[in-house]
């Protein structure tokens, strides 16, 4: 099951650290996905274009974050991230349960990766821009067991 939080304003880079390390602690996400419009490269200088900490690794934010997609294992978990939200996000944000992460390899992806496709992790299954290079397209972010 997935569920899509949506702000009701854009993200800065500071309350995207603090919703995405309060979120990681929850035990019923899978996986994460930031969504929002790509920010400037480094070199034109953006705020909001640096590395954040998300459970201690070092992760590049390259979109201004607009939604923020989960995977999660229980129906139990939405109101666990409803309170986070609420904490983190004070201008108001909306939860819409569904279908909003591809769970499986596509043609698509065989057409653009090819034989790399064997090599690209099930997690990364539906977590990616499609236009960006393979080595800018997301952190997996292990779960402690």
């Amino acid at each position: 099951m997935d569920i899509e939080i949506f702000p009701h304003r854009l993200l800065g880079a500071d309350t995207t650290e603090k919703l995405l390390n309060d979120l990681e602690d929850l035990d019923g996400v899978k996986r994460m996905v930031v969504h929002g419009p790509r920010l400037p490269p480094t070199e034109q200088g953006h705020s909001d274009r640096r590395t954040i900490m998300v459970k201690g690794e070092k992760v590049d934010l390259q979109v201004k974050t607009g939604r923020v997609l989960l995977e999660i294992e229980e129906e139990e978990t939405i109101e666990e991230v409803k309170e986070i939200c609420k904490e983190n996000l004070p201008h108001g944000f909306n939860v819409h349960v569904g279908t909003f992460i591809r769970k499986q390899k596509t043609v698509s992806d065989g057409i653009k990766y090819g034989d790399e496709l064997k090599d690209i992790p099930n997690e990364m299954v539906g977590l990616t821009d499609q236009n960006a290079q393979l080595s800018e397209r997301a952190k997996i972010i292990k779960k402690d067991k």
